[in-house]
């Protein structure tokens, strides 16, 4: 009888595994409330803007081999929401997150691009509205956050209505009302006008990797 029900509780432990879905490379399972942007797989769900050789999907993680890829968006569209996700930049990486974004012209003007690049070991002065964690070319960090080159960092980006929240490594980088912001960039920015769109990522010029990407609604 003992034996019956371990096998019964065995059962009902993979019947609930299964439900929960796949697990998260290195989180487990979504948080409540959130749902996954990335089967950690294969690139279901996610189109490219440009040469999709460019892009894959292994050990967990999205991939952007090298520039030529234009943008991985995905099929959906989003509007309000938080997103986290993990991030690795190489020496000298450049990439960013877009959001709210068309599948049309560039993100970073007709969307927003949340900015990621190898701030300490970019060959060059950057502007602070080219920093890691900056609505490019709008709204610059507060701070650099980043994590040594090759290492994996969290960033979370919240966007509620006109509020745009970026958190990177734990840190609170941008926190922004983009009304603010529409005399002086909607005119070269008028993504920040849109209300929703696209999520996506970039291929500039080197390898950059993603991992536990997951959303919840607002």
């Amino acid at each position: 009888m003992h034996g019956m029900n371990a096998m019964k509780t065995t059962l009902l432990t993979t019947t609930a595994l299964l439900l929960l879905g796949a697990p998260l490379l290195g989180g487990g399972d979504p948080p409540k409330g959130f749902d996954a942007l990335f089967n950690g797989k294969d690139l279901t769900g996610w189109k490219s803007t440009g040469n999709l050789k460019v892009w894959g999907a292994e050990n967990g993680a999205i991939f952007c081999d090298k520039g030529g890829g234009g943008w991985l968006m995905t099929e959906k569209q989003y509007g309000d929401y938080e997103l986290r996700l993990e991030y690795k930049m190489p020496k000298g990486g450049n990439s960013g997150v877009g959001i709210r974004s068309p599948l049309q012209g560039d993100p970073a003007y007709q969307g927003m691009e949340i900015q990621l690049i190898d701030d300490e070991g970019w060959p060059g002065k950057l502007a602070n509205w080219q920093n890691t964690g900056a609505i490019y070319n709008v709204v610059p960090p507060k701070k650099i956050n980043n994590r040594p080159v090759g290492e994996w960092n969290k960033m979370t980006v919240i966007a509620k209505g006109r509020q745009i929240t970026i958190i990177n490594n734990g840190e609170t980088l941008v926190d922004a009302n983009l009304a603010d912001y529409e005399k002086e960039h909607a005119k070269k920015h008028p993504g920040i006008l849109r209300k929703d769109g696209h999520i996506g990522f970039q291929s500039y010029n080197k390898r950059v990797e993603f991992r536990n990407i997951v959303l919840k609604a607002l």
